[in-house]
């Protein structure tokens, strides 16, 4: 039979449906570690069940987010560092969710790239399950998509799914944060998951060598210090906003200080940073010299430091603080909720900023 005649395949298409299977039968044992009361996380059905009452819920609503990594992930590709980019899906996702005082139950995950290398997709897996632990929610399900033509040769996209429960009444909408209440804040460990679009264009322009130490860290390569995954602040956050001890939680992704914490505030309140209260870290003050960023874009490109805002009322400040630094965290107080309009304003020696309720950031000095 010549070529024009023969029957034609999924895998001479650039499929292998061996190849998806073979992925699922490997991903398995690692959905299965992260079993919780009211999920089983075995894979293989059509979807994942997950039953809230099992997990202690008496009347719950059910909060979802789902969100990226970024172009993030071109660094990851780029320098083979695929074992924690699945930690920046989950985190991202969860700790939208921990900002709503809910605790996150369950994930799932699309994995979508043009030729599947299973030895890389278990890699990402194994950072999303790990940080699925880490969140204390389950596996439950996912998708891998194999699209030849789509993507670039060995890239890939993610995107993560993940649904919490609180219970009626316990939920943080911002509506108890009020003038008087003190704003803390929760360190971050690096970049995050936010801004990596700039970093890249530094790195292209300013030829970072990114596989050498880094010049603000000689015991780090500078690719590890930019890759660090994002902070999950679920398991030290959840016991003491179900203690009621928080009001208002700003979750410090793109925008910034400037426009997330506007967020959580009702009208009449106006949040008030003071940004001499903390360090810059030294990979924030590398990359704001590298590009001679004006300090008002970092304030809204990066989270400077801060990757989760507390508003807490000042006689509940002091238990915070213990109980956040007991649970590992690195806690400062930041600055204070006032009367106002509704915005933020980031003040330092650098100067001042605000964004008003729109978050439409203005450099005022």
């Amino acid at each position: 039979m010549d070529g024009k005649n023969s029957p034609y395949t999924y895998a001479q298409a650039g499929v292998s449906i061996e190849a998806g299977n073979a992925l699922v039968k490997a991903i398995a044992p690692l959905a299965k570690a992260t079993a919780r009361p009211g999920a089983t996380s075995e894979l293989g059905g059509f979807g994942g069940f997950f039953d809230p009452k099992a997990a202690g819920y008496t009347d719950p609503l059910l909060v979802a987010a789902n969100d990226g990594v970024g172009t993030k992930l071109k660094l990851a590709i780029e320098h083979d560092r695929h074992d924690s980019v699945g930690i920046d899906l989950v985190a991202m996702c969860v700790n939208d969710l921990i900002v709503q005082g809910a605790e996150p139950l369950f994930f799932l995950d699309y994995f979508a790239t043009g030729k599947l290398e299973n030895g890389i997709a278990e890699r990402v897996v194994a950072g999303i399950a790990d940080g699925c632990k880490q969140a204390g929610c389950a596996l439950i399900g996912g998708e891998t998509a194999e699209m030849p033509g789509m993507y670039a040769a060995g890239d890939y996209d993610l995107a993560g799914f993940c649904v919490g429960a609180v219970e009626r009444g316990e939920q943080l909408t911002g509506e108890r944060v009020a003038p008087g209440d003190v704003l803390l804040g929760l360190a971050s460990s690096g970049v995050h998951s936010n801004g990596y679009s700039l970093v890249r264009r530094l790195a292209e322009d300013k030829g970072w060598k990114l596989n050498r130490p880094a010049l603000f860290d000689a015991d780090r390569l500078l690719i590890d210090a930019l890759i660090e995954p994002t902070r999950i602040y679920v398991a030290s956050l959840l016991p003491i906003i179900r203690e009621g001890l928080v009001n208002g939680l700003a979750h410090i992704t793109g925008g910034g200080l400037l426009e997330n914490i506007p967020r959580i505030l009702p009208a009449g309140a106006h949040g008030l940073v003071d940004a001499d209260l903390w360090g810059q870290p030294r990979l924030m003050a590398f990359l704001q010299a590298q590009g001679a960023i004006e300090p008002a874009e970092m304030a809204r490109t990066f989270n400077c430091g801060v990757g989760m805002v507390l508003a807490v009322k000042p006689g509940d400040v002091d238990s915070v603080l213990a109980r956040l630094t007991e649970a590992g965290e690195e806690v400062v107080t930041i600055g204070e909720v006032r009367a106002g309009d509704r915005g933020c304003t980031v003040r330092g020696s650098q100067g001042t900023w605000s964004a008003t309720s729109d978050w439409d950031a203005t450099h005022l000095g």
